[in-house]
């Protein structure tokens, strides 16, 4: 299936049980000129849910997020938060999976779900008029499903298909080769999928226990974004939920973030995976910032610079005025308590060392004398606009409600965010810059290079 300031409340009230309460506990977080009006509902449980109407939407994103991903797994584990997603859609004690799919389907509508390393989303995308019962097949699928042992040999063997496809696809092999190079053994340097050896004797009963322990109602967060009602949508929650065991009142709140084992970083390290491919991927890069760190308005203007499109540093530097490359760009990635920053390009394997010596010179350059105040301006309208086009349909409204509070903890008004945009100032940049891009770089490569040594 298809596969991220300080944080506060807005509501003062906190993940998990609603203070206490019997009763549910709604607050209205916002009513954006730029967006809809945003309600927040935390149930008795401790479930939230979140909402946005939009009334001039005819459709409805509805989402079930859960805090839980590959990172939460212990290694003989490994691969059983992407295992559950699977298996999630293949029946419960009401419907099928035929039920399940066709259900919704019938109307014109779409469900899928994806992990990551810190979390799982379930979601549908249906007209306003069905939002009932992609609610319902939904909430039953996520809170009740059977994990038959017939259902978990066949999805064992999907997904050991998945790892096998994933294995011949050497462009995106080379990202988890890097996160490896990176974190090494810790659950971020894992594999979301798993592997084959620990998929192949993943147990029911592991499965099982791993869903009942981690999809606990502190632990998730409904969303939904559209025309629609907020009571309507709390209301149609509690009774898809009600009698499942996600009907249950929490003993303790949700943590902000599971615990996990702390990250320690492994030094520069360089990783070659030997492959007889037409074309080499390379990714250099370092130790990033978390997601949580307020230099990260900075850090998405810099990225965008450097290799954030067409006009940036790299792509013009090693594509357009030399011709190395069909695509190279940078990127982030931020995590509770972690982050990654790095370039990647794909290239003719003759072609690596010129690719490589231009990106690391590019690197230096920038951490050395820093942006200009014209690329500064040029980052942040791109960080701006990609971020308010990026609102233009119903799933991106609804995955924002549910990151923000189970990431964040908090929603962050659009015009508040983009005023934080604006805010970020040439020395933020390159103070940032100075200090990420003289971290040492490690190398993750991909291709036709037998046991070269690509550290010398």
């Amino acid at each position: 299936m298809a596969p991220s300031g300080a944080v506060r409340h807005a509501t003062g009230a906190q993940p998990g049980r609603a203070g206490g309460s019997t009763r549910a506990v709604t607050r209205t977080l916002s009513d954006d000129p730029l967006g809809g009006t945003v309600r927040r509902t935390v149930l008795p449980s401790g479930l939230r849910v979140l909402t946005e109407a939009i009334p001039a939407m005819r459709s409805v994103s509805f989402g079930i997020w859960v805090s839980v991903g590959s990172r939460d797994e212990t290694g003989p584990q490994a691969g059983a938060a992407h295992f559950l997603e699977h298996l999630l859609f293949k029946g419960t004690h009401k419907r099928t999976a035929l039920d399940i799919s066709s259900g919704i389907e019938a109307v014109g509508g779409e469900t899928n779900a994806f992990t990551t390393k810190e979390y799982t989303c379930y979601y549908a995308r249906v007209l306003d008029e069905d939002l009932p019962l992609a609610i319902d097949v939904m909430c039953d699928a996520v809170a009740d499903s059977l994990l038959e042992p017939a259902d978990v040999e066949i999805e064992r063997g999907v997904i050991l298909e998945e790892i096998a496809m994933h294995d011949d696809e050497p462009g995106d092999e080379v990202h988890d080769l890097f996160a490896r190079a990176v974190y090494g053994d810790h659950p971020l340097g894992r594999l979301i999928s798993g592997t084959e050896e620990t998929v192949t004797p993943m147990t029911r009963r592991q499965i099982h226990g791993f869903y009942r322990r981690h999809y606990t109602p502190a632990q998730i967060v409904v969303a939904a974004a559209g025309n629609l009602d907020h009571a309507a949508v709390v209301k149609l929650v509690r009774q898809a939920l009600a009698g499942t065991p996600l009907d249950t009142d929490p003993a303790t709140p949700a943590p902000h973030r599971p615990a996990t084992p702390a990250v320690r970083v492994k030094p520069a390290t360089t990783l070659v995976e030997q492959k007889e491919t037409e074309q080499a991927h390379v990714i250099l890069g370092c130790p990033g910032i978390d997601r949580v760190d307020e230099r990260r308005f900075a850090l998405g203007v810099l990225n965008n610079v450097l290799g954030g499109g067409m006009s940036s540093r790299l792509f013009q530097e090693i594509r357009e005025r030399r011709g190395l490359a069909y695509s190279v760009y940078s990127y982030a990635s931020q995590y509770a308590d972690s982050g990654l920053f790095a370039v990647y390009a794909g290239c003719a394997p003759g072609k690596v060392d010129e690719v490589l010596k231009l990106t690391r010179a590019e690197l230096a350059r920038v951490a050395a004398d820093g942006l200009t105040e014209a690329e500064v301006a040029r980052g942040k309208g791109m960080s701006k606009g990609s971020f308010v086009l990026g609102l233009e349909d119903t799933g991106s409204r609804m995955s924002r409600l549910a990151k923000g509070e189970l990431l964040y903890g908090d929603l962050i008004p659009v015009d508040e965010l983009l005023a934080q945009v604006d805010a970020v100032t040439v020395d933020d940049v390159n103070t940032l810059a100075a200090e990420l891009l003289a971290r040492p770089m490690s190398l993750a490569v991909v291709g036709p290079f037998g046991d070269r040594d690509f550290t010398s």
